[in-house]
Order: C-alpha cells, then structure tokens, then sequence
C-alpha cells in the first residue's frame, strides 16, 4: 500500500464513522444515511451529529451523495483512507486457513496445479475474480551449463538460469570434440558464470580465449537475452463469474481476458522492491479500464531469484479486509513451494529428462 497522505486530516469520531459507513456499503450495496448507522452500530452519537459529520466527509471528498435526500456512498478517496488508516489486521478465520492449507497439501507437487489451485481458492475466498502469475526471475541469471557429445560433431547444450528454466540446442562443432574437453569447458563456465546476469557474462566474455569457450558463452549470452525479453506469459484467472454482473467491472472483465493488457497492469503496478500487499483503488489514475475497480496484490517468492504476483480484481465495493489476508496467505503459501519445491527439484528432472531423451534417440 502506498505512503500515507492523510495523516491527522480527521478526527477519531470521523473516522469511527467513514469506518462504518464503508462497512455498511460494502455488506449493502446500498447508499448510507445518518438513520441507518445510529441503529445498526447502537452509536452514542445523535443523527444529527451523524449527519453533520456525513456531509463534513462529503466536503473532504471521502463519500458523495447522489441527491439531497440519499443516503452516501465511499468515493475512492475515503477507500483509500479505510484501506490505508482503518482495517487494521485482519486475518482469515482458523478454519479457513486450515482448510486452504489442506488442499495445498493434497496437490501434487506441480507448478501449474499449484498456480491453477492458487488461482481457484483466492476467487472463492474473495468472491472476486482471482490472477496468479507463473514464477519467473526479475533479471535473468546463469545458473549452469552441460555440454553433451552425442555424435560425430553434434553436441547437446543444456542451459539452466537461476529460478528453474532450462533451454537446449543442439550444436554442430567444426570438428568432433571428446566429451572430457566439453566437460572441461562447462565446468570453467559454470565457475566464473555462476548467478551473473547478462552483463557481466558480456564483461566475462572479453577474458576468455579458447575459441569453443567463446562460443559456449556466446550462446549462454544469447540464452539470457532471450529469457530476459519475455515478459509475463503465463497467467492463471479464475473467478470471472464472479465480477461480470457488476456494471462497474465489467471493462475489468475485457483487462482479465487480454493477457497482454493484463501483463502490462501487473508488472506496471507492483514494482520489484514493493513488499507486502498493495492496493490500487480505481486505476489510481492510470488505468482507465480500472476506475471502478480495486485491485489487491502481493508478490511471492524472492525478487532476486524467483517471484510471481498473486492479485485479486473486484469492484471497489469489496471487502478489503477479508480480501488483503487471503491475498497475504495464499502469496505465503507459494512462496514456501517455491523455495522448498520448485527452484531446486524441478531442474534437476528437467535436465535429467533431456538426457534421457537425447540418448533414447
């Protein structure tokens, strides 16, 4: 969430109150009167104290009022003053979290199961549409590389990053070279490449001088390029049904289904050293589409090595609270896959799948 700009703007009374209408409206749906927040709070303040202070709110740009004799509705000015100064810590009842705990558990350890799951309990716990992003590593980082002879001049190059992807090529040396010299070569590459991004194997480029550890790194270089031009692709959705009733988000129904639009929202609006969950209330001015919309997020895993963002997407009217732990607890829960799981296991199968086929044929 985003520094606070309304420190000491109003009095504890007011906010008592803006709490509670916010409250109101979001259980509701309907505009809030004086009346109504005396009887269903039991306030020990008059209506017409109440009603005084509703339309000091008013002036101050936290609630509007449709006509004179309406009750008010929160703008997005007092959502965000609620979301910043007035949900405190919420959490998601035991139960709740015992029992999303429990299907993590029972999912096989898989990256799409576990991103397809992720995707389906944050839209049912929030009863808004849910967005989970696959890992991937913010900058692309060398991790290692095996060089394979299989026959005559063709060599099997395995490369792996940082974070657990792994691309292969085939290459056709000018003359045949004995699997102890490319074992050789990989094991320097992997020594003085280890974790660097693709600057500073360009840098390392300039030192070498045997020609086939040139055109190895070349080739890494041309790999992390690659790697680092790919923005995010791949995008899980769930919970659409949930929000496409909703005049307000019915253009946020259009962001979800343009995965390119969508890719662009999510890598603009979390940046890399944002810890914790965010909350960007109706576009926050920059996305037209979302001006009726709130939309919560948080990132998991780690920046530097491995992360995704896990987001809700709802009309602005939604329960905050309720919505900010589960986007909490769900992002938690993937990280702890990821760090346990996915970085290390996955690779190794990866490339011991890759042998395996290399040698089949």
């Amino acid at each position: 969430m985003s520094e606070d700009p309304f420190s000491e703007l109003l009095t504890e009374r007011q906010e008592r109150i803006l709490g509670l209408l916010i409250r109101s409206y979001v259980e509701t749906g309907l505009p809030v009167g004086s009346g109504t927040l005396v009887q269903q709070y039991a306030l020990d303040y008059s209506a017409a104290t109440v009603r005084n202070e509703l339309a000091a709110l008013d002036e101050l740009g936290f609630l509007s009022q449709l006509h004179t004799s309406a009750g008010r509705i929160p703008t997005e000015r007092g959502y965000r003053y609620f979301v910043q100064r007035l949900v405190g810590e919420f959490e998601l009842p035991v139960h709740e979290r015992e029992m999303i705990r429990h299907q993590f558990h029972q999912a096989r350890l898989d990256l799409d199961q576990w991103m397809r799951l992720s995707a389906a309990v944050l839209a049912h716990t929030s009863r808004v549409a849910s967005i989970v992003t696959a890992p991937r590593p913010t900058s692309t980082r060398f991790r290692h590389v095996q060089l394979i002879s299989t026959q005559g001049r063709m060599v099997l190059m395995i490369l792996v990053f940082v974070g657990g992807e792994v691309q292969q090529q085939m290459l056709t040396l000018a003359e045949p070279v004995p699997q102890f010299r490319l074992t050789a070569v990989a094991d320097k590459l992997n020594l003085i490449l280890e974790n660097n991004k693709y600057n500073e194997v360009y840098d390392q480029l300039a030192h070498l001088e045997d020609a086939l550890e040139q055109d190895v790194t070349r080739l890494v270089l041309d790999g992390i390029g690659r790697a680092d031009r790919r923005g995010i692709s791949e995008i899980y959705r769930d919970g659409l049904a949930n929000i496409v009733e909703d005049e307000g988000t019915r253009q946020a129904v259009r962001v979800l289904e343009e995965g390119s639009y969508l890719a662009t929202v999510l890598s603009e609006t979390l940046e890399p050293e944002f810890s914790g969950v965010q909350v960007v209330i109706g576009g926050e001015g920059r996305w037209e589409e979302l001006k009726e919309c709130t939309m919560i997020l948080a990132r998991y895993g780690e920046v530097e090595q491995l992360s995704g963002t896990v987001a809700v997407l709802g009309p602005t009217r939604m329960s905050y609270g309720r919505n900010i732990s589960a986007v909490r607890y769900v992002a938690d829960l993937i990280s702890g896959f990821v760090s346990e799981y996915y970085y290390d296991s996955k690779i190794d199968i990866q490339i011991e799948e890759l042998i395996s086929d290399e040698v089949k044929d």
